[in-house]
């Protein structure tokens, strides 16, 4: 798996992260103004773990 990291059509930031086979599988739902905010959002997903709940 692997993040993209990209500016939209408005020029903002976004982020997804896409499986082996190139597919999304989550992506950041809203737009960044600054490039780091992105890449903390990043940094968040890539902090879970098996301890994070699962809610249903």
């Amino acid at each position: 798996m692997y993040f993209t990291l990209y500016k939209d059509a408005f020029a903002q930031w976004r982020w997804n992260l896409k499986a082996a086979n190139h597919h999304i599988v989550a992506d950041s739902a809203e737009s960044y103004h600054n490039k780091s905010d992105a890449i903390s959002g990043i940094n968040l997903v890539r902090g879970t773990s098996g301890s994070t709940p699962i809610y249903e």
